[in-house]
């Protein structure tokens, strides 16, 4: 029976199955493991299909680390944030590069100098992780006026007033004016709240309604003059005083409703995802973005790397000519260099990359999607001896012998498998080894 099912015709006209002769769906390798392998008088008696499915994924994803060849990459063009979101299937990377204008690869290195650390609490002049102000509290008012702008003191954290607050008061609204930054006071349930005690130039101190250290955020702005109604979703206000806003921001107000989210910015005109709850003409907002980006990220991504400032074509590449002794080859490249932030699932490059083609190529496990859960035929024999070995050493009673010989095997087929899919060719090799007879002059 002829494994090519389809035409020459029907197949030269379908583009999604070319080279597909080369691959066998994991379906298949199930199915005829089951045939072949599980059965009366077969190396395994009895086992469940789910067990097989089980153990034949587990063995692709293995495989597909150190076994198959990486076939999946990604690009991009770099974008002035210089980061690089990761591919929803990533499981770790085999190279970094950027294209230059013939299409050849530069290769990028990976820099441990540096990263993007996930927290960097906010501290006072005297270096104490903690947010403090001065208030004038009134027992007739929820609003409390404080002595300055605080763009850290944000809609929902505690405050704290010794015996002037009740315990469990939080930031229900902020608002500013001429520079004094006024908050209201609630309780967990957003009632107000009125001060215990008439008492001018209180301490009040804030923090996080979890109770943790105050995160610094990657960007907050007091803009001014800015008016809004309550029959649409759109702020007014000054163009140049919106440069800085951006799509994604939070905005505080005491006429707004919490959680209010900037969804466009155009010109003079911000929009936002709320109705506001009040009229307000030309009053202060806080503006805060969400993303934290530290003071160790801000300062890699501004500088200038050494080997862009100087031009690789002429002589001052080499300022310094003769006098490099000692130089660390780890960094001798002029390609430029990454990091990957696992936590926020971003690559991070550095400046003399913007705007660059990037190309990502990574291992997956290849479980991603139906599609690519196949298997390359020098390597499905060693699907077979992994299979098997699994199943048996998950089973009881079975003799540590059988299981050991079944390891071996799974071992050698693995190893064929390498073997056959790093695709040496003799002629290339032949090529490559030619360059060793060359005369270098000095």
């Amino acid at each position: 029976m002829a494994l090519i099912n389809e035409t020459e015709a029907s197949y030269y006209g379908t583009p999604d199955s070319f080279g597909n002769y080369q691959f066998i769906s994991l379906d298949d390798v199930i199915n005829q493991f089951m045939i072949v392998y599980v059965g009366e008088d077969k190396l395994i008696s009895k086992a469940s299909r789910a067990d097989v499915a089980f153990h034949a994924q587990r063995g692709l994803a293995e495989m597909s680390f150190d076994t198959f060849k990486s076939t999946k990459a990604q690009e991009i063009t770099l974008p002035p944030s210089l980061q690089m979101i990761l591919p929803q299937d990533y499981v770790s990377y085999t190279k970094v590069s950027w294209v230059d204008s013939a299409g050849i690869k530069h290769l990028l290195y990976p820099t441990t100098k540096t990263s993007n650390p996930s927290f960097n609490p906010l501290q006072d002049s005297a270096g104490e992780y903690k947010l403090q102000a001065v208030g004038n509290l009134s027992i007739a008012s929820s609003f409390v006026d404080l002595d300055t702008e605080y763009k850290d003191i944000l809609v929902g954290m505690k405050v704290f007033g010794g015996p002037h607050i009740p315990i469990g008061t939080f930031v229900g609204a902020t608002s500013n004016l001429a520079g004094i930054t006024t908050i209201q006071l609630v309780d967990s349930l957003k009632v107000p709240v009125l001060p215990l005690q008439d008492n001018l130039g209180t301490t009040l101190s804030f923090e996080d309604k979890d109770g943790l250290l105050i995160l610094p955020q990657k960007s907050a702005h007091i803009v001014e003059n800015l008016s809004w109604n309550i029959t649409d979703n759109k702020i007014t206000g000054v163009a140049a005083e919106l440069a800085n806003i951006e799509v994604g921001m939070f905005v505080y107000h005491k006429d707004l409703k919490t959680e209010t989210v900037v969804t466009n910015v155009f010109d003079t005109t911000i929009v936002i995802n709320k109705l506001p709850n009040a009229i307000a003409s030309l009053v202060d907002a806080t503006f805060v973005s969400p993303n934290a980006d530290t003071d160790t990220w801000s300062s890699y991504k501004s500088h200038t790397p050494s080997q862009n400032q100087d031009d690789y074509q002429d002589d001052t590449y080499w300022p310094m000519d003769g006098n490099r002794y000692g130089l660390d080859p780890q960094h001798a490249q002029a390609n430029g260099s990454f990091y990957i932030d696992d936590k926020s699932g971003k690559i991070h490059f550095s400046s003399n990359i913007s705007g660059k083609t990037v190309i990502l190529d990574y291992i997956s496990d290849s479980l991603g999607t139906d599609g690519e859960m196949q298997v390359h035929k020098f390597a499905e024999e060693a699907m077979y001896k992994w299979m098997s070995h699994a199943v048996l050493s998950g089973k009881s009673n079975i003799p540590e012998y059988q299981v050991n010989r079944l390891k071996k095997e799974r071992f050698a087929a693995v190893r064929t498998a390498k073997l056959r899919l790093s695709n040496i060719k003799q002629e290339e090799l032949t090529q490559i080894l030619r360059g060793k007879s060359k005369q270098i002059k000095h």
